[in-house]
């Protein structure tokens, strides 16, 4: 049965019987996205196991009110082969980023669906951006793995330029560690609920310089709080009396785990604020994480960086012993 009260009329559609596109309906589309992620993840390259939940609650986090209207489903006799959403940012820089994400499955591709979705969630987006401050740098974005080489074809061919890589690295545990003793007067220590705030605008501060830096709310620190890689127990805090000078804030994701039958730990939110840079603690943390992991059993670490990064963050994995297993590329273009 068609949902004539929520078609969305694209221009421009190719002809295809029974294509049509509508708005999200809620939670009842949920289980069929995951079912279109898990039909693009393996012939994309990505490695990433995510539940109904899981979407849920990611949705919520970037889309929290407006689901409807920034949600498009794709459906070809009823069947959802296709979804995008998109999403807008406020870098630390002032930059405003327009985001257009979304899957379509393998084999309805190259037929003019992925152009007709994108310049529509363009459409969208040139009307939300008018909506926000006029003498502000705009601009669309889309993240897309290296090997999905089809939808960087699209891209370019709509104007977007490649501004940055991001690689997602992994290191066997059996390498041996280099010698990264702690800086003189900090140590190492537990961390309770009462840190849980100076941990995080410890991590907001450590991080404002860095290009991809999100203005945040409070809204932001519950959703940090409330993620099911929020791990405290494995976490490595570095405190110099009462203040905290760098961290690792390791996590386990057990579904991914359990469905690449691995055992990987992530050591992940590794920084050092200003004042304790240039000591060799992200080193030593980071070492003190991989040993801990490796004391669990487990077998592999893992963890993403940003490749422009100034602090030389690359330079430091790859010493260590990270290796690079994907990459991701970062397109843009000016909204104008």
């Amino acid at each position: 049965m068609i949902d004539y009260d929520n078609l969305v009329l694209l221009l421009q559609v190719p002809e295809i019987p029974n294509l049509r596109f509508r708005r999200y309906r809620g939670e009842i589309d949920l289980p069929s996205i995951v079912e279109v992620f898990n039909a693009c993840k393996s012939f994309d390259g990505l490695e990433q196991s995510i539940t109904v939940e899981d979407v849920k609650r990611y949705l919520y986090q970037l889309i929290p009110e407006e689901q409807t209207e920034r949600i498009t489903i794709c459906e070809i006799d009823g069947e959802i082969i296709a979804f995008s959403f998109i999403y807008w940012e406020v870098k630390a820089s002032g930059d405003w980023v327009y985001n257009l994400s979304g899957y379509l499955i393998p084999e309805w591709r190259d037929k003019g669906i992925g152009k007709v979705m994108l310049r529509y969630c363009e459409e969208q987006l040139r009307g939300f951006a008018d909506r926000h401050p006029i003498d502000v740098p705009k601009y669309f974005q889309r993240v897309v793995p290296e090997s999905q080489s089809d939808l960087s074809q699209l891209l370019i061919k709509e104007g977007y330029q490649i501004i940055r890589y991001h690689y997602s690295m992994v290191r066997p545990i059996q390498l041996p560690l280099p010698d990264a003793p702690m800086p003189q007067g900090l140590q190492v220590r537990s961390v309770d609920e009462k840190d849980y705030r100076n941990v995080w605008d410890a991590n907001q501060e450590a991080f404002a310089e860095n290009w991809w830096h999100n203005s945040v709310n409070e809204m932001d620190y519950e959703y940090w709080k409330s993620s099911p890689w929020f791990n405290p127990h494995l976490w490595k805090v570095a405190w110099d009396g009462n203040q905290v000078a760098g961290m690792v804030l390791n996590y386990i994701n057990a579904n991914e785990n359990l469905e690449y039958n691995r055992k990987r730990g992530y050591t992940e939110e590794i920084c050092v604020r200003k004042a304790w840079r240039k000591r060799g603690l992200a080193r030593s943390l980071l070492a003190q994480s991989i040993h801990m992991f490796k004391e669990m059993g487990f077998e592999e670490t893992a963890l993403g960086v940003d490749a422009g990064n100034e602090s030389g963050a690359l330079r430091l994995y790859k010493s260590v012993g990270y290796e690079v297993a994907h990459r991701s590329l970062t397109y843009r273009k000016p909204l104008r």
